[in-house]
């Protein structure tokens, strides 16, 4: 792993975007960078994948998961947050003043749920030591945008209120997701700043033009292909140039809760979340970025030691956010929190 903060080095070349620099090479690499364990399981797995194009085979395909059992927490239980599902983690008793995670799970906002990130919310849970949300939100293509980022919203909110009963301090609320679901992490940060603590982003999809180069080194063969995420942008809908859709165009970033950015190198979607490291951090924000080497996308919720690794190190970070600056709250250049996203004219 690769543990560095986006501002150490502001000059640094993080990767593309708008004024970042070329980023990485876009010639295929020589050798296999994936480790040999990664190459077996990344090639068994996109054995079993559909192509993009078929929504029903591709749930079914993710639906069968990767097998992997959770720790074992206090308690599990399933609940209505003003409208969204979600399941309540609540790794142990303890003191009344831990955090709580909002989670956003992966998917291409289409796909997945809280049963097949159930081993995923468990570990951050219990790494983290704070209660874990985990949200049900409306699937495309059924519920396109913004559909899925206003139920994150919703959440949010009925989170905060309601921390103080899980023994929560509602201005530690750290909001968290994995590929799609760092997506409306980002978004919901952006929209409601002064309620979040802190950004948990584990290899989010950041801007639909899709135009870095890590996309066209890492377009095939690392079972996250370039035509899968082009086509959950597609069924997705919403204006790829609108903020709440790619977060990665947002005027200003300033002002933003601290994040922390977890990629796999080998991941068409690795120099965005470095983009949007660099942003993050030419803003003033606090930014970490951890990059593991030898992985691909959505190593998170797999056998593999490195996404052991990453969800401890997601959990004592989480551990340390600080309460939410209340003098933050109501900013004149900052929207409504309340304020749903605009919908597609």
């Amino acid at each position: 792993m690769t543990d560095a903060h986006a501002d150490s080095d502001p000059d640094s070349d993080l990767g593309s975007g708008p004024d970042f620099g070329p980023g990485s090479s876009s010639h295929p690499p020589t050798a296999d960078p994936l480790s040999p364990q990664a190459r077996r399981l990344c090639d068994a797995m996109t054995a079993g994948f559909p192509g993009p194009g078929d929504t029903g085979a591709l749930r079914a395909a993710a639906t069968s998961g990767s097998g992997r059992a959770g720790p074992a927490v206090a308690s599990v239980s399933d609940t209505v947050a003003d409208g969204v599902l979600v399941r309540i983690y609540d790794p142990a008793p303890g003191p009344a003043d831990r955090p709580l995670v909002v989670f956003l799970h992966g998917g291409g906002w289409m796909m997945c749920g809280p049963d097949s990130h159930d081993a995923t919310c468990r570990s951050l849970a219990v790494a983290a030591g704070a209660v874990v949300v985990s949200v049900d939100y409306r699937l495309a293509p059924e519920h396109p945008w913004p559909a899925a980022p206003d139920d994150a919203l919703t959440v949010l909110l009925w989170a905060r209120e309601r921390a103080r009963a899980y023994r929560c301090d509602p201005g530690r609320v750290v909001l968290a997701g994995d590929s799609s679901g760092g997506n409306l992490a980002a978004v919901t940060a952006l929209r409601a700043p002064e309620l979040v603590a802190g950004q948990l982003l584990f290899y989010p999809p950041l801007d639909a033009s899709m135009d870095s180069a890590s996309v066209e080194t890492y377009a095939e063969g690392y079972f996250h292909t370039a035509a899968h995420m082009a086509w959950y942008w597609d069924q997705y809908g919403g204006d790829p140039e609108h903020p709440h859709v790619s977060p990665l165009r947002a005027p200003d970033l300033s002002g933003l809760p601290p994040a922390l950015i977890v990629l796999a190198d080998c991941d068409i979607l690795r120099d965005e979340g470095l983009a949007y490291a660099r942003r993050l951090a030419r803003a003033g924000v606090d930014c970490a970025v951890q990059l593991y080497p030898g992985v691909f996308h959505g190593f998170l919720g797999l056998p593999l030691p490195a996404g052991a690794a990453a969800l401890r190190a997601a959990g004592a970070w989480v551990a340390e956010v600080r309460a939410a600056d209340p003098a933050a709250a109501g900013r004149p250049d900052r929207p409504d929190p309340h304020r749903r996203a605009p919908a597609e004219g």
